[in-house]
């Protein structure tokens, strides 16, 4: 499982598997934030099924689903809130960690 590190509380990856939530807990991190929206790829495991692997480790998860290529506001609210609410640091997925870094720039960005 390779992942990129934002800053020293947010880091971003592609998609992960529930066998990999073990790993991510070893690596420090306090809780999960799924951005990808389920069924976007065949094969791909649902937010429930790393939701509970992320659970079972002790750690948090937040769902916050964004359509690539299509994030909205909202999106950027609800990211902004769980980064408020969730202890760090933060592990963010979706398909490629591209949704995920660009919803902490413009996080950024409307704090500016």
């Amino acid at each position: 499982m390779e992942y990129r590190q934002i800053t020293e509380d947010y880091s971003v990856s592609g998609q992960i598997q529930p066998e990999e939530v073990a790993a991510i807990k070893a690596a420090g991190f306090k809780s999960v934030i799924c951005n990808r929206p389920d069924d976007e790829q065949p094969g791909q495991p649902s937010a429930d099924t790393v939701k509970a692997a992320v659970e079972a480790t002790g750690l948090t998860f937040r769902y916050i689903p964004v359509v690539s290529g299509q994030i909205t506001a909202q999106n950027v609210e609800d990211q902004a809130e769980a980064l408020d609410e969730l202890e760090g640091p933060v592990f963010a997925y979706c398909r490629s960690g591209a949704r995920c870094t660009n919803l902490f720039g413009l996080i950024q960005q409307s704090k500016g």
